[in-house]
């Protein structure tokens, strides 16, 4: 199985930037599709981005496209996501997941494996 654990969250301004990084254990990480989801108080945990388990293909919510990156580093079982011109909308407990499949092509994302989160919060 896949452990998963975020780091990179805090208290940034408005306009400023956070890298978030997921550590996973195993050997089998670069079989994985990735994800970032994030949940604000009171409401229902969103989809922020994914990359395919080759990193050849990366989706974003409307919300964040054009201001957050996603991307990976097989090498060091490393995903991260670049979060710049933040928001205090983005403000939210990020988390880290892994689909529940390997090898995966399917055009959906369907999480197996969490992280614990890591908080970002960004003041106006």
């Amino acid at each position: 199985q896949v452990l998963l654990e975020e780091s990179g969250g805090g208290l940034v301004q408005a306009g400023g930037s956070l890298r978030l990084s997921c550590a996973a254990t195993g050997q089998t990480f670069g079989s994985y599709a990735m994800a970032w989801y994030r949940q604000a108080p009171g409401k229902e945990r969103e989809l922020v981005a994914r990359i395919s388990w080759s990193g050849g293909s990366r989706n974003y919510a409307d919300s964040v496209k054009g201001r957050f990156t996603v991307s990976r580093n097989n090498a060091k079982n490393t995903v991260y996501l670049q979060m710049d011109s933040l928001k205090p909308e983005d403000t939210a407990v990020y988390y880290c997941a892994a689909d529940r499949r390997t090898y995966s092509t399917s055009t959906t994302f369907l999480p197996g494996y969490w992280g614990r989160g890591t908080q970002v919060t960004v003041s106006s």
